[in-house]
């Protein structure tokens, strides 16, 4: 007898989270092309944009849940010891931003007891909004999201990051398993594994507020990850992640993460 797999109902944030999220994408699309970069201490960009949007999600957040703290790129950088906490990147892809290349995102995880069990990667260029809840699934824009192994592969694309991509001169006789692409956001990398536009991610230097929405996102559509140094899942309260770097390989099944390995491990070779 076939089983049918059960439909999932479109996610409902609660009141006042999805109104800030719009207010700040709004914003940021309105910036979007009218906006100088400077460069912080560890060389990086960022715009008046990006704190505008820092500011405006951590206040947002710690009226919306109180007593709840946040862990931002641009903010605190110390997990926060309350029960629950929020780990949030209020505009993944500055480069691009300042750039005028149109992709960057919105990244938001709530964690409890050190796990993200909700996620919000908010893409405001392509109005596109991707929202994950652990153990119920994820969906884009209302609809259920299916793993990419039940799927079937297409392009073969696979996702390299700026520093990732010097793996394929440690490899020079071997030749790369996919097509790459490098799409400038670290967030989105790893999600377009989820999405099935790519079979693989490799990110070199991601920081926890890159990676927090999409790691949830990832589970929950039964994507294999294999951390390849220090793992975000045994991070304690009190922690200074402001230098912490978690290296990461996912896939989009696990055959394919084996295919991938050889380059993930030539990362720190």
């Amino acid at each position: 007898m076939n089983t049918v797999p059960p439909v999932l109902s479109p996610p409902v944030l609660m009141p006042g989270l999805a109104e800030l999220i719009d207010r700040v994408a709004e914003r940021q699309r309105a910036d979007f092309g009218h906006v100088a970069s400077d460069l912080k201490a560890d060389g990086s960009l960022i715009t008046a944009c990006d704190r505008w949007s820092d500011a405006t999600l951590v206040e947002g957040l710690a009226g919306l849940f109180p007593g709840e703290g946040v862990l931002s790129e641009e903010g605190a950088k110390t997990v926060p010891r309350s029960q629950a906490y929020w780990v949030v990147d209020p505009l993944d892809g500055t480069t691009n931003f300042a750039a005028g290349i149109p992709y960057w995102a919105i990244s938001m995880a709530r964690f409890e007891a050190g796990r993200p069990v909700l996620a919000v990667l908010d893409v405001p260029p392509l109005r596109q909004r991707i929202v994950a809840i652990r153990g119920q699934g994820a969906w884009r824009n209302g609809r259920p999201l299916s793993p990419p192994s039940h799927q079937i592969q297409s392009a073969e694309c696979a996702s390299l990051c700026s520093r990732s991509i010097g793996v394929l001169q440690k490899l020079p006789n071997q030749r790369f398993p996919g097509k790459i692409r490098l799409l400038g956001v670290a967030s989105l990398n790893l999600v377009s594994v989820a999405m099935g536009q790519t079979v693989s991610a490799l990110e070199a230097t991601p920081k926890i507020w890159d990676l927090a929405a999409a790691w949830l996102v990832l589970s929950e559509l039964d994507c294999p990850m294999r951390w390849l140094g220090r793992s975000p899942e045994a991070i304690a309260a009190g922690s200074d992640l402001s230098a912490a770097d978690f290296p990461v390989l996912v896939a989009d099944r696990p055959e394919t993460l084996s295919r991938f390995m050889p380059w993930a491990e030539a990362l720190n070779s």
